[in-house]
């Protein structure tokens, strides 16, 4: 076994019961508000594919845009959206978002978290440090002269989105949100995976992040898990497995 799986799956043994907030808001009766964190290189226009899906179904639907200038400030852009739920919601973070959601999660709000091939790391752990001992195959990315990351737009369709058409991903690559590079190094605090149900859907074919770390994080933190076929770009490709993952997320935390 590498030492990171050792490292990372040891963490799991540590989550514990549901907390007393998380149990009042999910007896609170079906969940049906949804809020959608989005990660590095993209922005939220990327989760309308799953929005139309889920609004479509009844769900209220309310999506982040989270700066990315640092890790308090993206939780903070989120914890403003739950601050406007009506009741418990379902928290899901794709990428990036998955290392905002995990500390984001306390919040009384968030019922139930789902993670779609995205970081999940543990106290004390940042995504920088994750991806260094388990990289993916992205080569591409590089950095600004004043320290924000972007994509190689002439590599961002085969690192990035390669299951998307090649005009989107063309698209997608000069339209990048560049998230700081500060805050692939910004441990998490509290992880809110211990005390929250999970859900995680893994990208098989994952360039950006690693199909194995992306397992070891689902194993670890004990989620339902789904495997599909994709590249990083899954939330899109794969909209209606995604949302009907979110939905099963919705149903299941509310009882």
């Amino acid at each position: 076994m590498q030492p990171i799986l050792r490292t990372l799956l040891a963490s799991a043994a540590c989550a514990g019961i549901l907390s007393p907030a998380f149990a009042a808001d999910a007896s609170t009766g079906p969940i049906k508000n949804i809020v959608l964190v989005h990660g590095q290189f993209a922005d939220a226009s990327g989760w309308k594919p799953v929005y139309d899906i889920l609004t479509q179904d009844g769900y209220n639907v309310s999506l982040v845009q989270p700066p990315e200038t640092s890790l308090p400030d993206d939780v903070a852009a989120t914890q403003r959206v739950l601050a406007q739920q009506n009741g418990p919601a379902i928290l899901v973070g794709h990428s990036y978002g998955g290392a905002i959601i995990t500390e984001a999660g306390n919040d009384a709000h968030v019922a139930g978290l789902v993670y779609i091939a995205a970081h999940m790391p543990d106290d004390g752990e940042s995504t920088g440090f994750n991806k260094n001992k388990m990289p993916g195959l992205i080569k591409s990315i590089k950095t600004t002269a004043d320290g924000f990351l972007y994509i190689d737009p002439a590599h961002f369709h085969a690192d990035f989105a390669a299951d998307l058409p090649a005009a989107q991903a063309e698209w997608m690559s000069h339209a990048q949100v560049m998230p700081a590079a500060i805050v692939n190094n910004t441990p998490i605090t509290h992880a809110a995976w211990h005390t929250k149900p999970t859900w995680y859907m893994v990208a098989k074919q994952d360039h950006t992040i690693s199909p194995d770390l992306e397992r070891v994080y689902a194993a670890r933190a004990h989620s339902h898990t789904v495997e599909v076929d994709g590249a990083h770009t899954i939330y899109i490709s794969q909209a209606k497995a995604v949302a009907q993952m979110i939905e099963q997320a919705a149903q299941t935390a509310a009882q």
